[in-house]
């Protein structure tokens, strides 16, 4: 099975995704984004959820325009014996399978990784859960919003007089998917190049929880060497200071300044260049302790002036600052223009989307995208008939008995 050459440095890199949802989709989105051919498979009468989620435009999931484009989707019930035998010949040159089910259920269909590998041995196996394949709750069903709870980062998210707060978008979903993308590739170089390459695949096991865990740069030593537990700081970092978000007359701009030389330019764009020997903040650590009478003087000077003239006057004294955008003030500016941040795809259901760009940019084979996240089974015949080589009849029956 030949994949169709794509454009990007992945280009020759074949992916099955069976995982469905955020954390293994975007994972293979970034894959596709730059050249991979990802073939999605979903259950012919229970579609990937996320085409279902909001918001819709012509009662088309833009979710899902944005976490299925670039890719392939056909349609399998893989609890089925006939559904079983397809995948297994959809792995057969496969780098790469990607799947999200709970611990056990792939084994239970007999297609587990030991299974899956009989058939094609250099095949990787990337599975992502809640919790891991391993521990007392590996069992559990597992979704972000526990794992940003399990994981800390909730503890430490928000202000001292807050609730812990979630974040608003799904962090360890994509966090996780971050850290899968990088182990993927870390398996190929291993199989492929590393000291001329094992030839062998191997299986990756990612939970939700872990990846945001590992972030917490230091916290855990912190805790292991002097008992000490993180707490929240809302803007603040408990390592640094300046650094917060600081009201203007207008609106909002962020402010980091935890080097010395950075700091002393912040005082003397806020004319008060005699707060750099104030032994108070005379290096980061004592300006740490000392954040709220800090934050208070820049904040006090920011609140009498714009977002864009207090940004203007700070970056004249080569401060490092910036404004607080939402999305309209970000399709409207010009270093998101300049660099082609937001792209325009034309789409059969919606007419043309802008979305995000492919990130981050190659100086000589650049991700692209060829087309937003397309319909369900849309390439049953293309990659069971075409390509595996089902005869017209046997893809008919197939349909008719509802595995694909």
């Amino acid at each position: 099975m030949i994949p169709p050459e794509r454009d990007g440095p992945l280009d020759g890199l074949r992916i099955i995704d069976c995982s469905g949802m955020i954390s293994g989709g975007f994972a293979t989105t970034q894959l596709a984004d730059f050249g991979a051919d990802v073939v999605v498979v979903e259950h012919p009468e229970h579609p990937d959820p996320l085409r279902e989620w909001p918001p819709f435009q012509d009662e088309t999931s833009l979710w899902w325009k944005s976490i299925g484009r670039n890719k392939r989707c056909v349609t399998l019930d893989l609890s089925s014996e006939e559904g079983s035998a397809l995948l297994f010949e959809l792995v057969q040159d496969a780098d790469l399978f990607f799947e999200n089910f709970r611990p056990g259920t792939l084994e239970r269909w007999g297609l587990g990784p030991d299974a899956l590998r009989e058939v094609n041995s250099e095949l990787i196996v990337v599975r992502l859960s809640g919790y891991g394949q391993t521990g007392p709750k590996s069992h559990k069903p597992g979704f972000g919003t526990v794992a940003e709870g399990l994981s800390g980062w909730a503890s430490v998210n928000g202000f001292p007089d807050s609730e812990p707060l979630l974040p608003p978008i799904s962090l360890a979903d994509l966090t996780a998917a971050q850290f899968a993308v990088q182990a993927a590739m870390f398996a190929i170089f291993e199989r492929d190049v590393g000291r001329g390459g094992s030839g062998e695949g191997q299986v990756i096991d990612v939970s939700l929880y872990e990846p945001l865990f590992r972030l917490f740069l230091g916290n855990v030593e912190a805790y292991d060497q002097l008992g000490k537990v993180r707490e929240r700081t809302g803007n603040r970092h408990p390592s640094a200071s300046p650094r917060n978000v600081y009201e203007t007359a207008d609106g909002y701009m962020t402010l980091s300044a935890s080097s010395q030389r950075i700091f002393e330019n912040v005082m003397h764009a806020i004319d008060r260049p005699d707060l750099v020997d104030d032994p108070r903040f005379e290096n980061n650590d004592k300006r740490v302790e000392n954040a709220d009478a800090l934050d208070a003087i820049i904040e006090e000077w920011t609140r009498r002036r714009s977002t864009e003239e207090a940004i203007e006057v700070m970056e004249e004294s080569d401060a490092i600052v910036g404004p607080v955008y939402d999305m309209e003030d970000i399709f409207e500016d010009e270093q998101y223009q300049a660099r082609d941040n937001i792209v325009t795809v034309e789409d059969d259901d919606i007419g043309s989307v802008r979305m995000a760009s492919t990130v981050p940019k190659f100086s000589r084979t650049n991700g692209t995208i060829a087309h937003a996240g397309p319909a369900h089974g849309e390439h049953n015949a293309e990659v069971y008939v075409d390509e595996l080589g089902l005869t017209e009849d046997e893809y008919e029956q197939l349909r008719t008995e509802e595995v694909i």
